[in-house]
């Protein structure tokens, strides 16, 4: 792979804030970089740190600011997005000794895949690239190696990266395109217009319904949203289960670790003007 520019580093987490950002994830301080230690974090963070848009409904602003970041996810033992669960799990890493780059990817809707900055993901290099990615919902489970072209099987699916230009790639999973990942390194702050688009646009999905994730022990998934939670197995199996209010609370803190005073709710779409109005 072609070498890239990389941003200049920036001052990042102090020894305090990795032992508090380590705890969260429930894993002591690993030894030296490597490609074991990096899955390692990779999992423990996907089991713990959920994949949320509660904010959005319940009227918190996203700040793409580490220090932001870390009050949220650590100090509020919360989750988020992509680019917060993405961007700080960065500073992490960085933190222990990885050098790490943002990458801009681009959701794919079907056959089409969305705006630039969509979606963050990371590129770690070690002896090789990988791509890490703790931010996407149902993903790989591990990091992909960001240089092989053939299938990459495990506990998420079969992952394959495929060319598209110069400097892009498509991910597949099981066939099906995930998201475009740009390989040109970015700084945090370039994601924060289209950030913004996503938590507040109607035309955005994470404005629509709120949505809380994580893989579980045992590699399957528990998702609450809105009232529904949802248990998928490790073999695929589906169970669905509406709850009330006090229930939905509950499942919020049981699940995920999350206390709230009330349930999120997302804002109503604009209305779309009529074609005779246009």
């Amino acid at each position: 792979m072609d070498t890239v520019d990389h941003p200049p580093a920036v001052d990042g987490l102090t020894d305090t804030q990795v032992d508090a950002y380590l705890a969260r994830i429930g894993l002591p301080r690993p030894g030296r970089p490597s490609p074991a230690a990096l899955a390692e974090l990779h999992r423990a963070h996907l089991g713990t740190v959920p994949f949320e848009n509660l904010g959005i409904g319940l009227g918190e602003p996203v700040v793409l600011d580490p220090g932001a970041l870390f009050a949220k996810l650590v100090t509020r033992r919360r989750g988020g997005f992509c680019y917060e669960l993405n961007g700080l799990f960065a500073e992490l890493l960085r933190a222990l000794g990885y050098r790490v780059d943002l990458l801009g990817a681009r959701a794919f809707d079907g056959d089409r895949p969305g705006p630039p900055f969509d979606h963050l993901a990371l590129r770690v290099d070690l002896a090789e690239p990988w791509l890490a990615d703790v931010g996407f919902g149902r993903f790989s489970h591990f990091p992909l190696r960001l240089d092989e072209r053939g299938p990459q099987r495990e506990p998420g699916g079969e992952f394959t990266l495929v060319p598209h230009a110069d400097d892009e790639l498509d991910v597949l999973l099981d066939g099906r395109p995930e998201y475009r990942l740009g390989l040109r390194p970015h700084r945090l702050a370039d994601f924060v217009p289209t950030c913004w688009w996503q938590t507040t646009s109607p035309d955005s999905h994470f404005t629509r319904s709120s949505t809380c994730s994580r893989l579980t022990r045992d590699g399957g998934r528990i998702t609450l949203g809105g009232v529904r939670l949802i248990r998928t197995g490790p073999d695929g199996v589906r169970t669905e289960e509406d709850l009330d209010e006090a229930g939905a609370l509950a499942a919020y803190r049981e699940h995920f670790g999350i206390t709230l005073d009330r349930l999120p709710v997302p804002p109503a779409p604009a209305a779309r003007p009529r074609p005779e109005d246009t």
